[in-house]
């Protein structure tokens, strides 16, 4: 930066004028403008408190330098030109001149830039050109650096601000959604002389997108089903409690499971509109007959594991539902359950878990660990099937996982 004799009244003129800038760059501050309007009041002060005809102004933002001030007659829009190696090589955190930096043509109206440092680090860099000459001084430099730093930091303040304020609205969202999805849950599993249930939810996030449910039809029959929607949040409780509500609106009017099918498929679909889709098993079992009727709307086969050891996979129905507003091909698969029968029902969250080798647990380790405990009492299984997933998750390091899912031994 050049150097120039300032004599103690023009030197008190000049400070007045400082004095003028960091006022109006303050008030602005206060009144809240938005960013934009920021840069914009920061270039027209300069422009009148410091005379300052030529301005263009770096900013680093998530790690990459974009220009966001770019005023000055015959300058070109630097919004587009980016910021060059030899700046950031050739200033050593100090004010220097721009000639003999080796700049493009587009520099050569631009005179000097001075960077702006917080904490040890640049933060901005701040070129200037055809500055009048009771303005060109190294005194002035770290003027314009300081009030720089004073815009930045209140801009950087907005950005903190609205970054709690999204991440209290996050917060609140994820309370909401948890709020939703426990009331979704049943609070009461049959336990008779005829069947006992035994269900967990362990989402892998806050909110998982899994649901399942145990409905009484009468006194010898009760649905189940056990459920994943795409997604997660607020979105994705929402839906399944819609789904819920109409699930339980169509048992009371007694109609068939592949009316059910068909009705929550509808629902889905208007609701969604496409965007979302829900996989899901149902089942109504009569505890009189011991004849199962399912649809299973490409969820992941429930398995049936006999007392001989032979199993077999409940698979079929139609695709999931929510992605057409027709089921194609949709079948109701019906089973007769023999005594000391076990139906296991899930999401991918319990197969699609990872040992350290990256060795997927998969149907085959559930059937390996069913085929060991195949005899204990119903909840001792579940707790043990949960514990052989926990074992895994913490003998491995983080791996992919498609979904927050859950696990629903039936």
């Amino acid at each position: 930066m050049p150097n120039s004799t300032l004599t103690p009244e023009k030197r008190l003129f000049l400070k007045d004028r400082e004095l003028g800038a960091l006022l109006e760059i303050t008030q602005a501050i206060n009144q809240d403008h938005s960013e934009g309007a920021l840069y914009k009041i920061f270039q027209f002060t300069l422009l009148g408190q410091l005379n300052i005809r030529r301005l263009v102004l770096y900013v680093k933002e998530e790690g990459q330098w974009q220009c966001v001030v770019s005023f000055g007659a015959m300058l070109p829009d630097f919004r587009r030109v980016p910021l060059p190696e030899s700046v950031l090589r050739g200033t050593g955190g100090q004010p220097a001149a721009l000639a003999g930096m080796g700049l493009g043509t587009e520099w050569s109206m631009l005179e000097a830039v001075i960077p702006v440092v917080r904490n040890d680090e640049v933060v901005a860099y701040v070129f200037i050109g055809n500055v009048h000459e009771d303005y060109a001084s190294g005194e002035a430099a770290k003027f314009l650096e300081t009030l720089s730093n004073i815009l930045l930091g209140a801009i950087d303040n907005r950005r903190l601000g609205r970054q709690r304020v999204a991440a209290a609205a996050m917060r609140k969202e994820i309370e909401i959604a948890q709020e939703v999805q426990t009331m979704l849950f049943p609070r009461k599993l049959p336990n008779d002389a005829h069947v006992a249930v035994a269900a967990s939810y362990v989402p892998h996030t806050a909110v998982g997108g899994d649901y399942y449910d145990v409905v009484d039809i009468d006194a010898n029959r009760f649905l189940f089903c056990v459920a994943d929607v795409s997604g997660k949040g607020v979105a994705a409780s929402l839906l399944m409690s819609n789904f819920q509500a109409g699930l339980r609106t169509l048992l009371r009017q007694q109609v068939d499971l592949a009316t059910i099918a068909q009705e929550l498929n509808n629902l889905i679909f208007r609701n969604a509109g496409g965007d979302k889709f829900i996989t899901v098993f149902f089942g109504v079992y009569d505890r009189a007959s011991r004849v199962l009727q399912y649809v299973n709307a490409g969820h992941n086969d429930p398995l049936l594991v006999f007392d001989s050891g032979q199993v077999e996979r409940l698979r079929e129905g139609t695709i999931m539902l929510g992605v057409m507003d027709e089921l194609p091909g949709l079948k109701v698969g019906e089973v007769h359950i023999p005594g000391r029968a076990l139906l296991l029902n899930y999401t991918d969250g319990l197969t699609e878990v990872f040992d350290a080798n990256q060795e997927e647990f998969g149907e085959e380790g559930i059937l390996a660990l069913l085929a060991q405990n195949r005899y204990l009492p119903l909840k001792r299984l579940h707790e043990a099937l949960l514990a052989s997933i926990k074992r895994l998750q913490r003998q491995r390091q983080p791996v992919r996982r498609r979904r927050d899912d859950s696990e629903l031994p039936v």
